[in-house]
């Protein structure tokens, strides 16, 4: 039976990291919003379930995967489940709690990120938070993505397996996420993050050779692939850019 997973339609967004891993494994799985794109179906499938009374467990959002009865949510868990099964974690138990608390340390990445066009409240445009959203974005490009991208930068060059990958000696998920939150915030903040291989260059290596991998560059160069948008977590408004220093 393939995995389900659900998301919404027309974006990228945090669904986007399971789908790289998905890619990945050559698993066998049904983007189910977008698999019913065309009758709504699949979104209406994706609300039933969360406003489900039926279901044991019922997850607060997407994304989230359903294998058979199992409902797993959140981008994280979600990884840490489907990563032993694809044979994208590490065997050893206590490196994939390592790798579990990196892909945790990606999610606050990620929410930072969205903060930058959402700085006030999500129930607001970003046309209504607009000032608020550069003095924020600001801060995120000055202070918080060498804090982040540092941090992940050091946790390459200690690996005692080598740089060649995050955690342990062989791709895991949490490389696959860290190729897409290098090519998130470098179409986000184009400027910004210009000179981002001669300062992470460890990182940058990570992002070019999961690009290279035939599954995932079949998968980019695919329409399965949504483009970034205004609508996803990453966005492109170039006020909110600043010149790399």
């Amino acid at each position: 039976m393939p995995y389900q997973l659900y998301y919404w339609d027309s974006i990228q967004g945090r669904g986007e990291f399971v789908r790289l891993t998905l890619e990945e494994a050559g698993a066998d799985y049904i983007d189910v919003s977008r698999g019913l794109e065309s009758s709504g179906q699949g979104i209406h499938a994706m609300i039933g379930i969360l406003k489900s009374r039926s279901e044991a467990h019922i997850p607060f959002a997407p994304p989230f995967l359903k294998d058979g009865d199992l409902i797993v949510s959140h981008v994280a868990n979600i990884l840490m489940y489907l990563g032993p099964k694809l044979g994208l974690a590490p065997d050893d138990l206590g490196l994939r709690h390592v790798a579990n608390g990196l892909q945790l340390t990606i999610t606050d990445l990620v929410a930072e990120v969205h903060d930058t066009h959402h700085p006030i409240a999500t129930s607001k445009y970003y046309e209504e938070q607009k000032e608020e959203a550069k003095a924020r974005s600001a801060e995120f490009i000055d202070n918080r993505v060498p804090k982040y991208l540092g941090y992940f930068e050091r946790v390459l060059k200690q690996n005692p397996a080598g740089p060649a990958h995050i955690v342990g000696d062989r791709l895991t998920y949490v490389d696959l996420s860290l190729f897409q939150v290098f090519e998130g915030l470098r179409y986000a903040f184009p400027r910004a993050t210009a000179h981002l291989a001669d300062r992470y260059p460890l990182l940058t290596a990570i992002h070019d050779g999961v690009a290279k991998r035939p599954n995932i560059a079949r998968y980019l160069a695919s329409e399965r692939r949504i483009a970034f948008n205004e609508d996803g977590i990453f966005r492109h408004y170039p006020e909110l850019d600043k010149d790399a220093k």
